[in-house]
């Protein structure tokens, strides 16, 4: 793959590989001061952020959380405020991944980068607040509800909390799957025909990767998190056949 960077408006000349690795040292420094921009935004909103948002699905699950560490709280808040940081700073992490990329594209397509960026952090975003509001509803709940009666289920917060990052980066990186399967085809690795041939395969794969991640038996928790995944596959192979036609 050949990097390249616009000199004039009709003239481009190869980046050597120390300039890439130096367009890179800057993306990479812009995306954390994004970032330490983003956490600073949410420590200021820090209590609002944990008593209004993350603590409701525990306590809508009827769970009791209780801090097992000295200056517990403390960290777990640095901890929060750095991971809602990078959350807010998504949409500018997107855009310096896609400048990095956007040399070895050609120059009619730098023009889509704007559209790129806002559907690749709309894609996160949808998959964070579908943990939220579906997934992470379902999962306390079994965890709440699960085991003996004469046993109480109280939770370290820590470990409560990990549970709630981990679902909800867990599911925004698979609501990225048409914006990967859009790279993949620009890069010639995949193709619809591919995408449609191993269809079947695929919706066999999303059910036990849904029966996975919802907690229990129910069947209409698993389905309820399979729609979605299978309408992401279909959309999937929409954006690559798109692309596919701008290839041709």
């Amino acid at each position: 793959m050949n990097f390249r960077k616009v000199i004039g408006k009709d003239s481009e000349s190869e980046m050597t590989f120390l300039e890439h690795l130096e367009d890179m040292r800057w993306r990479v420094i812009y995306s954390l001061l994004g970032i330490v921009a983003g956490a600073i935004i949410a420590w200021i909103f820090i209590d609002v952020l944990v008593d209004q948002i993350l603590l409701v699905p525990a306590s809508k699950a009827d769970i009791k959380l209780q801090n097992l560490k000295p200056f517990g709280q403390l960290f777990l808040y640095f901890q929060i405020a750095l991971i809602g940081g990078f959350i807010l700073s998504i949409p500018n992490i997107f855009f310096q991944l896609w400048k990095f990329i956007s040399p070895a594209m050609k120059s009619h397509e730098k023009k889509y980068i704007s559209l790129i960026v806002f559907f690749s952090s709309l894609c996160f975003l949808t998959g964070v607040v579908f943990a939220y509001f579906v997934m992470l509803p379902l999962t306390l709940k079994f965890a709440g509800q699960f085991g003996s009666a004469q046993i109480v289920n109280n939770f370290a917060i820590d470990e409560y909390f990990s549970i709630i990052i981990s679902v909800m980066l867990g599911a925004a990186l698979v609501f990225e799957l048409p914006m990967l399967s859009f790279l993949l085809s620009k890069l010639g690795i995949l193709n619809p025909q591919i995408m449609r041939k191993f269809r079947r395969h695929s919706i066999i794969t999303i059910l036990i990767f849904a029966a996975i991640l919802t907690p229990g038996t129910d069947p209409v928790a698993q389905v309820l998190l399979a729609i979605p995944l299978v309408i992401l596959y279909e959309i999937s192979i929409f954006v690559s056949k798109i692309f596919q036609r701008k290839i041709d």
